[in-house]
């Protein structure tokens, strides 16, 4: 079992910064691959960053060179640091952790945290 927190959303002006941290407690952080994924109002929840056990990265094509996604084992933390934010960019951000998946479709990840809302104004 694995419980996530989030927290580091806000409300932020089109070309402004965040940084979201989730720490995870429970089991041994290395051996999951962490995402995050975010939920749009009336929209599917979808991939934005995962941090996968063996180190690599991906992310989605519309965060592709703003984001970076980057965890602290010794911490039990991951983070997704935001930069260059545009409206589009506005939803419920969600950490998730899978041990045996490290893929990008969110229904394949077994635990989540309870999300944080980032908005983007314009």
């Amino acid at each position: 079992q694995v419980q996530l927190v989030e927290s580091g959303g806000g409300l932020v002006q089109a070309g402004g910064s965040l940084r979201l941290s989730c720490v995870a407690s429970g089991s041994t952080f290395s051996s999951y691959a962490m995402g995050w994924f975010r939920q749009a109002p009336g929209k599917e929840r979808e991939s934005v960053a995962i941090s996968r056990k063996s180190g690599t990265t991906y992310y989605a094509a519309s965060v592709k060179g703003r984001f970076t996604i980057s965890r602290d084992n010794a911490k039990n933390t991951v983070y997704l640091q935001m930069n260059s934010l545009k409206p589009e960019d506005t939803a419920v951000y969600y950490c998730a952790a899978d041990s045996d998946y490290n893929g990008s479709y969110y229904y394949e990840y077994d635990y989540w945290g309870q999300g944080t809302q980032v908005t983007v104004s314009s």
